[in-house]
């Protein structure tokens, strides 16, 4: 099995995915921006052969691997970015695996709605806008709140809760750079994902996390420390409607076999809503909460499903999972951290990681990174006592940088 991995060392856990590619007995190629010399120890390891070409140019992507003489079994990608081009390789490869057309409507979040839409499933009231005229008049139709988002995001990057005139002029602004965008109407619930590693569009492994806050409302308030919680009692009644609409959205879309992560929103009424999905893992260590869930390696088993569509790992749920997000007060770099000794002397033995940045260490762009200044990550069978902790972690314990 001779497979061709797309940015093998970026993001980081790519670099996990290149590992279980070669436990699961691949032969790996890595293709991807980032210097031989420069790609990571354990990344060096997994890979058979490298080929370092500009994923920007298609052209020169396909020229790099047809020079290579090899006839690749798989072609997989799992950064955002070049979903697409992946599935333009196996087209003028002839590699089986998801087709462009279907990759597309994982990518264009008006052409996913409206495929999902089309098979009778609750999307948000939404439009394409290329222009200041065109958003405005969706602003007109649908009213205030709406969401402003680039039809090819990922995650919440520009994108825009706007509850009025004033802030839909501070919106177009700040997305002026954002060729084509989409608006959507808001709607107002809880937030949830529905990820699956699926093999011929059955999921062998799902997940459900909720957000706490929702991920707009995080990224709007830097004083926040974001929590994502995974579901261990996924299967009760409060989530089936989710997970129905989400089984919904993977037949609408034709997916076939591997990962995918999903949002979608709970309304006050019980309705569900459907939000996005990728053709792709989730980023921000969601895998990883995935993995203390269940104590297993979905790094692997997603590598086992795309290479021989098959999956071993123990699917049972053990625990919820929390992960809480610090940013640190202040600007420069970190000074010091208060209440983490008494926090890790309380709830030491549920903590499953512990990654804040050190005194010294200088603060990341929190409106460029989910995981901002580092994480706590905890694990309990009971949801309430994971969410305690989880809480305690968000207010009593403290960043400060200068």
């Amino acid at each position: 099995m001779k497979v061709l991995f797309l940015s093998p060392n970026y993001p980081l856990e790519m670099q996990d995915f290149t590992r279980g590619l070669a436990e699961v007995g691949a032969d790996v190629v890595g293709i991807g921006d980032t210097p031989r010399d420069g790609l990571s120890p354990k990344v060096k390891s997994h890979l058979a052969g490298y080929l370092q070409v500009p994923l920007q140019n298609p052209e020169a992507v396909l020229t790099a691997v047809r020079a290579t003489g090899v006839r690749f079994d798989r072609v997989e990608c799992l950064w955002e970015p070049f979903v697409e081009l992946a599935a333009w390789l196996r087209e003028r490869l002839g590699v089986p695996g998801m087709t462009l057309d279907t990759a597309r409507a994982f990518r264009d979040k008006e052409l996913m709605k409206q495929r999902v839409e089309a098979a009778g499933l609750r999307v948000p009231h939404h439009t394409r806008a290329n222009t200041r005229e065109e958003v405005w008049a969706a602003a007109e139709r649908f009213g205030f709140p709406l969401i402003l988002k680039p039809i090819a995001g990922a995650g919440s990057a520009d994108t825009f809760r706007v509850d009025d005139a004033k802030e839909l002029e501070v919106a177009l602004a700040r997305t002026a750079h954002v060729p084509e965008v989409s608006v959507e109407e808001f709607v107002d619930g809880e937030e949830f994902t529905f990820d699956t590693v699926c093999i011929d569009g059955k999921p062998a492994y799902a997940n459900i996390a909720q957000y706490h806050p929702r991920p707009l409302q995080a990224r709007s308030n830097e004083w926040i420390s974001p929590i994502v919680v995974t579901i261990r009692d996924m299967w009760a009644p409060a989530y089936k409607p989710g997970i129905e609409l989400g089984l919904g959205v993977l037949r609408a879309l034709n997916m076939g076999t591997g990962f995918t992560h999903m949002e979608w929103y709970k309304k006050a009424n019980g309705e569900v809503v459907f939000g996005e999905i990728g053709a792709r893992s989730a980023g921000g260590h969601l895998v990883d909460q995935m993995n203390w869930t269940g104590d297993i390696d979905l790094y692997r088993e997603w590598a086992r499903a795309v290479c021989w569509k098959s999956f071993e790992g123990d699917t049972r749920r053990k625990n919820n999972v929390a992960i809480i997000f610090k940013r640190a007060r202040g600007q420069g770099r970190i000074q010091r951290i208060e209440g983490l000794e008494r926090y890790l002397a309380k709830y030491g033995a549920h903590v499953v990681a512990e990654q804040l940045l050190r005194p010294g260490a200088q603060r990341r762009d929190w409106l460029q990174t989910l995981v901002s200044d580092g994480f706590v990550c905890v694990r309990h069978p009971d949801l309430s006592a994971t969410l305690q902790m989880a809480q305690a972690a968000a207010t009593d314990v403290t960043m400060y940088a200068e």
